[in-house]
């Protein structure tokens, strides 16, 4: 049942942050940016938010630039979601949407060569 419960703030977080990078005014963090998933630890003190950038080549600056924005999109979450304690943000780079894509690529290629 507390699996459960953490699953439901997870999807929260996970919502109620996709919402809050587009209003990060560092300008690092640019570009087409999706939060892939979060993972909370079961004290809630902790969260990893795994987030998948469009453009590979600026991905260190745009983590960059999310952890310097940490302490205000916890804030806003705070002030979002209704928890005891609000975690902690560390943000990971999240390479599988491009990894599916060229997985894609290479399965669209083998339906070529067999036409």
């Amino acid at each position: 049942m507390a699996n459960n419960r953490i699953g439901r703030i997870n999807e929260e977080i996970q919502r109620e942050l996709s919402a809050l990078i587009r209003t990060v005014k560092d300008p690092r963090v640019t570009g087409m940016i999706s939060v892939t998933g979060v993972d909370t630890s079961a004290d809630l003190k902790y969260a990893k938010v795994y987030v998948s950038l469009l453009d590979g080549n600026s991905a260190k600056e745009v983590l960059k630039g999310l952890r310097s924005a940490s302490g205000y999109l916890r804030r806003e979450l705070g002030r979002a979601l209704s928890l005891r304690a609000t975690p902690e943000l560390e943000f990971i780079q999240d390479d599988s949407i491009v990894k599916g894509a060229h997985i894609l690529e290479l399965l669209r290629g083998l339906d070529k060569k067999e036409e």
